[in-house]
């Protein structure tokens, strides 16, 4: 999980993961490995919202433990982002492995930005294919929500 195709989370233009190392993100992207980015665009779409919070509060320990901490970030988001829902980046990249098919991709080149003042840690995501440059990641550009959220409160419930 990390990166984006059109916006950022600690700065206007990075999210956190690739803009806290940079240049260790273009080493991966660079490497020929067989890399997937599952950027905050995607995340951002799979919100888990309160009601799926009350879902989880009745489903023992584990799933009470997760819905107080969605209560939490649930404040956040909304205050910070305007958004109705908190999204679990992280989660939504594990569930591209267990379940695939639930993030649609594309093959596209994506360049990382180390040396910019205002855009350090960017994700440059050739969406359009108009550098000419052979993809080098499969990009998630969309998101099975309803599939990502009962297989996450699927997956929870399970613990309790």
């Amino acid at each position: 999980m990390g990166g984006a195709i059109a916006e950022g989370n600690i700065t206007p233009a990075a999210d956190f993961n690739i803009w806290a190392d940079p240049e260790a993100a273009r080493f991966v992207f660079g490497s020929g490995l067989d890399v997937t980015m599952i950027g905050l665009d995607v995340t951002h779409k799979a919100l888990v919202t309160p009601a799926h919070a009350e879902r989880l509060r009745t489903a023992g320990r584990a799933g009470t433990l997760v819905a107080e901490l969605l209560d939490f970030f649930l404040r956040f988001h909304t205050e910070t982002y305007g958004m109705a829902g908190s999204p679990i980046h992280d989660a939504v990249a594990v569930a591209h492995v267990l379940r695939p098919g639930l993030i649609e991709t594309v093959e596209r080149h994506v360049a990382i930005d180390c040396a910019s003042e205002l855009c350090r840690g960017r994700t440059v995501v050739d969406l359009w294919r108009r550098s000419g440059r052979a993809p080098n990641a499969h990009v998630g550009v969309d998101i099975d929500v309803e599939g990502f959220l009962e297989l996450l409160i699927g997956r929870l419930t399970l613990l309790s």
